[in-house]
């Protein structure tokens, strides 16, 4: 059957009880807009209501990435503090809706798969990726805004806490081989054609196991993991999304040139 996504920028077909989700932006490296989130997450709530879907395989469109992260225009609009908090409110709630998604979800990376790309990523039970994927958080260099708090705490149990804390203060990429080493990758396989096969034949093998033992696997993992609420967070995102530095990071951004940070 063909389920359709309500835009192009996002597409969903179902064959065989596997979902393939498609971030297709190729002329943006897949960077989201909000509608994005909203489809994605409106995706998983469909998988949870439909036990013919055994299985959701994420990949981006083209050859350059699967996800660059959030659209910088999408920022262009905040004008006040709420803003950044409803921004971030929405972050936590399509990534804990992935999260917790009744079947499982195969992150197939290529290319680059940056700040909320990154996130999505690695809310995904499976991450495979080609020896070309780069990943990372590279805020601290470009926005100068900081990660929801359900990104922070579902990272810190993915990799550690010294790993994220490396990752965002230098703000660099990781390759595949230094992401396998590290757990935000499973698996590394030479280029894009391969990761279509090896992503394929994994959804495979998972859809034919018994979905019970991997939902329940999937709901022990996350009891086992404490989140922050946003409520904890909710000062830390207000001095990032509301300083004059946030301000400066974009300006800069999108006139492709440094940011002069001032910690204000």
């Amino acid at each position: 059957m063909d389920l359709a996504a309500e835009a192009d920028d996002l597409v969903f077909e179902c064959n065989d009880g596997i979902g393939r989700i498609t971030f297709n932006r190729p002329q943006a490296r897949n960077a989201f807009t909000f509608a994005m989130y909203e489809r994605l997450a409106a995706i998983c709530e469909q998988a949870n209501g439909d036990p013919s879907i055994k299985v959701l395989v994420l990949r981006g469109a083209g050859d350059k990435a699967f996800a660059s992260g959030t659209d910088i225009n999408q920022f262009r609009g905040f004008k006040t503090p709420q803003d950044a908090i409803d921004y971030e409110n929405r972050i936590d709630r399509v990534l804990t809706t992935l999260e917790a998604c009744r079947v499982p979800t195969i992150a197939a990376i290529n290319g680059f798969c940056t700040g909320g790309g990154a996130g999505i990523a690695a809310a995904c039970d499976l991450r495979i990726g080609t020896a070309s994927a780069k990943i990372g958080f590279p805020i601290a260099r470009t926005l100068g805004n900081c990660l929801s708090m359900s990104n922070v705490s579902r990272l810190t149990a993915l990799i550690g806490a010294a790993r994220v804390k490396d990752l965002i203060f230098t703000a660099r990429l990781v390759d595949a081989a230094k992401a396998a080493t590290v757990g935000l990758l499973g698996e590394v396989v030479a280029d894009l054609a391969a990761l279509d096969k090896r992503a394929d034949e994994v959804a495979r093998l998972v859809a034919g196991h018994a979905p019970l033992t991997l939902n329940a696997t999937k709901q022990a993992v996350a009891r086992l993991q404490r989140r922050l609420t946003r409520d904890e967070g909710e000062d830390l995102i207000l001095m990032c999304y509301t300083s004059q530095d946030f301000r400066e990071g974009l300006d800069a951004f999108l006139n492709k040139r440094a940011p002069q940070w001032r910690g204000q």
